[in-house]
């Protein structure tokens, strides 16, 4: 998962920040803002590195490059010793994800076989009475024009409907309609649920019975008219759709029936500290704030952490739960909770991958770092150019690592992610430490960095050349 990634995107963006704790074993008072095993990256060498960048000079930005720094350069370490991160016991552990996502699946499997699913009959009333929609049109486009053109485009759709059956319905609208996606399937918008349409279409929709065709009618697009298909013509569908709807019914009775049984209780008073564990996951992983109970346990700030690491950074869920309502900050949390009444339910039926499945989720961290050192071009084979000492690999794989660093945040490379998985296995294995008092100060250094190259630059002159982290720095 490589990706071109700007300045303006946060450089290395907020997803890269720690998947597990920070071990803050520096000194507070010490200048190394992190460590990697023995490679160090001193407050001054990261205020000049994001000084001299036109990084946002935020906390988040540098929290997410001494992250980064400290992965890039544990990856490192693991191809000088040609570690793949292969053992079974760390792989089940990084992907424990993986793993609980089989567990759910199979007891789901289990469960659902009790559901009831729709038949014709009653997926019939489900379309009646519109719990599921359909719906063929024919638009006539105004935007943009004059009272004088609407009106004349008024007349044109006056004129259609007159001539418009359900027979001829489709020709008509792949002859008129203005509607480029819709027309050249005879008009055929297909099935929704309500409310995916503007209240206007939907008003007119639920107002035309089955089979039937509606006058013509405005909404902020243009002038409409609808045929509402018969349940034969849709059948097929409805079903699927009222299907789909009776299984999200049932899960969620399902669920609901899990919570009780389990006395499910969220504390009341948790939107700030949900907020800060989404915001910065890494920050909490030894977090035993309680957030809920069950007869399982409480479930803390670190077990949210966890699970926050595997959502997506492209579903912003950072940014989605800052700007939430305190209101719908229970929901999102009960969401997690009952993932983990799932997993429990499924660990008590014994339920899991099976010696196939599990040798394909073990496979993923040897793909997954390899796939990172050819990135960062510190494979072991490229590394044993360099010397047969281990001291000289670990000094040529940092050299890479600092030059990649250098030339990423001058956006002359691109971006390499190191999975979620990889990190956690990483920051297992091998040492590492974050100062984060070293940080703070190191992002006020950055700010006096950036404001004399600014200065230099409007005076004419050429800047300093600005030091990296040290790649020379061995194991001692």
């Amino acid at each position: 998962m490589i990706k071109k990634l700007s300045v303006a995107a946060l450089v290395f963006a907020v997803a890269i920040t720690g998947c597990d704790k920070m071990k803050d074993a520096l000194s507070a008072h010490s200048n190394n803002a992190a460590k990697a095993n023995d490679d160090e990256l001193t407050a001054t060498e990261l205020a000049n590195l994001l000084g001299a960048s036109q990084a946002p000079l935020r906390k988040e930005v540098i929290n997410a490059v001494v992250d980064a720094w400290v992965d890039y350069h544990l990856v490192a370490e693991a191809a000088v010793n040609n570690d793949s991160l292969s053992d079974p016991k760390l792989s089940d552990e990084a992907m424990w994800a993986a793993i609980d996502n089989i567990k759910a699946k199979k007891w789901y499997d289990i469960v659902s076989k009790s559901w009831k699913e729709p038949d014709s009959a009653s997926a019939e009333a489900f379309y009646n009475n519109g719990q599921v929609l359909a719906a063929s049109h024919i638009l006539l486009m105004t935007q943009g024009k004059s009272d004088a053109e609407k009106s004349a485009i008024k007349k044109k759709a006056d004129a259609i409907r007159a001539q418009l059956t359900p027979a001829n319905f489709a020709a008509m609208a792949q002859k008129n309609s203005e509607d480029p996606g819709s027309k050249v399937k005879g008009g055929s918008l297909g099935t929704f649920p309500p409310g995916a349409m503007v209240p206007q279409f939907e008003q007119a929709l639920v107002a035309t019975k089955p089979g039937e065709i509606s006058p013509v009618f405005e909404t902020q697009y243009g002038y409409h008219i609808i045929r509402r298909p018969t349940f034969a013509e849709v059948k097929n569908d409805i079903i699927a759709a009222s299907r789909q709807r009776g299984m999200q019914v049932a899960e969620s009775t399902y669920l609901a029936t899990l919570e009780k049984t389990h006395d499910m209780k969220i504390k009341p008073g948790i939107e700030a500290t949900v907020r800060a564990v989404v915001l910065d996951p890494g920050l909490h992983q030894s977090d035993n704030t309680v957030l809920a109970t069950t007869d399982m346990g409480d479930f803390t700030a670190a077990k949210l952490a966890r699970w926050v690491t595997t959502i997506p950074p492209q579903a912003q869920i950072a940014q989605r739960i800052q700007s939430a309502p305190d209101s719908l900050i229970p929901s999102f949390l009960r969401n997690f909770i009952r993932n983990e009444l799932v997993i429990h339910t499924a660990d008590s039926a014994k339920l899991g991958p099976d010696a196939q499945q599990l040798a394909e989720i073990r496979k993923y961290l040897p793909t997954s770092i390899a796939t990172s050192w050819n990135a960062l071009k510190v494979d072991p084979k490229t590394l044993a150019a360099a010397g047969s000492s281990k001291s000289a690999k670990t000094k040529a794989a940092n050299q890479k690592v600092d030059q990649y660093i250098r030339d990423l945040l001058s956006q002359k490379a691109q971006f390499v992610d190191v999975t979620q998985p990889t990190q956690y296995a990483l920051r297992k294995k091998y040492d590492y430490e974050i100062n984060g008092s070293a940080v703070a100060r190191a992002l006020i250094e950055a700010a006096n960095v950036r404001l004399k190259a600014d200065s230099t630059k409007s005076a004419g002159q050429p800047p300093t050349a600005v030091p990296l982290p040290k790649a020379d720095t061995t194991r001692r």
